[in-house]
């Protein structure tokens, strides 16, 4: 697959990120940042603010400092919500999604997906390319990943006894509208889900968070009505299987740190970034 020229704009936007975050102390200058990625600083910044819709020193001071403690000082007044798990009927379209949602049945799940027909296609996004796969119910998986061996590895053993064919679907163009569009002016996307119960619950609380908004694994185990399942539910968020849509990169640390992510901690950073200048672009 050819190297598109956002993919390549998202490299350089990456590696300046990470170049940020080792040197976060010593704040360094636009012209340091374009010269670690081997641009102009004129280059750099027409580039970056194409991308991110602010310039790279404010979205360092959004991603690094006041973004992540002025959204958890906010998060924490409503730690003992515990409604907005029956409350979809009032929330945002990506709430609405998840009334649409379907699992697998009992028997699709104990025989591994056998006889589910899915259909999957490689697209590029502001961050890198992704695979996004889906069934007649729905999305079912969606990856982040620049080989697409690999990603197609990966899908199979997620469903080991299904049939595979390479074919944009209705589902997969909705899915990518995400990335273009206000998400509450989107038609709904349907879901189709394999999990637990327990980790079905937590992809449910997920999609509460709305765009531009952080929270914790403490907060989420709160919502689920499990106080003290914080470490369950991170293990339950490492298992999402629907990059993006399922929004994981939107749980950060107490402490305020980003934190890991499946797909790429700096692929996160460069989410939640994104994600805040496209609010207040609103």
């Amino acid at each position: 697959m050819e190297t598109t020229q956002q993919e390549i704009n998202f490299n350089r936007i990456a590696s300046a990120i990470r170049y940020i975050q080792h040197h976060f102390q010593e704040q360094p200058t636009l012209e340091a940042i374009a010269a670690h990625v081997h641009l102009s600083p004129f280059h750099f910044q027409r580039i970056f603010t194409e991308w991110a819709g602010t310039s790279p020193k404010k979205f360092l001071q959004y991603t690094q400092i006041g973004y992540a403690k002025r959204l958890l000082k906010q998060e924490q007044k409503t730690l003992f919500d515990t409604h907005l798990l029956t409350g979809f009927s009032s929330t945002s379209r990506l709430h609405d999604m998840f009334i649409q949602l379907e699992g697998m049945t009992p028997a699709e799940y104990k025989n591994s997906a056998a006889g589910l027909f899915i259909q999957y296609s490689f697209q590029d996004t502001p961050f890198g390319k992704c695979i996004i796969a889906s069934t007649a119910k729905g999305i079912c998986y969606m990856a982040f990943s620049e080989d697409p061996m690999l990603s197609i590895t990966e899908l199979r053993s997620h469903f080991p006894r299904a049939d595979f064919i390479e074919n944009q679907t209705q589902y997969h163009q909705q899915a990518l509208a995400l990335f273009d569009q206000n998400e509450h002016d989107l038609s709904t996307i349907k879901l189709h889900l394999k999990g637990t119960p327990f980790q079905l619950k937590v992809w449910a609380a997920l999609l509460q968070i709305r765009a531009g908004n952080l929270t914790t694994y403490k907060t989420i185990a709160c919502r689920i009505n499990q106080p003290n399942a914080a470490r369950a539910v991170g293990t339950a968020i490492g298992k999402n299987p629907i990059a993006f849509l399922i929004p994981c990169h939107r749980i950060i640390q107490a402490t305020g740190h980003f934190g890991g992510y499946r797909w790429d901690p700096i692929r996160k950073t460069a989410m939640i970034g994104w994600e805040l200048a496209k609010n207040d672009k609103l």
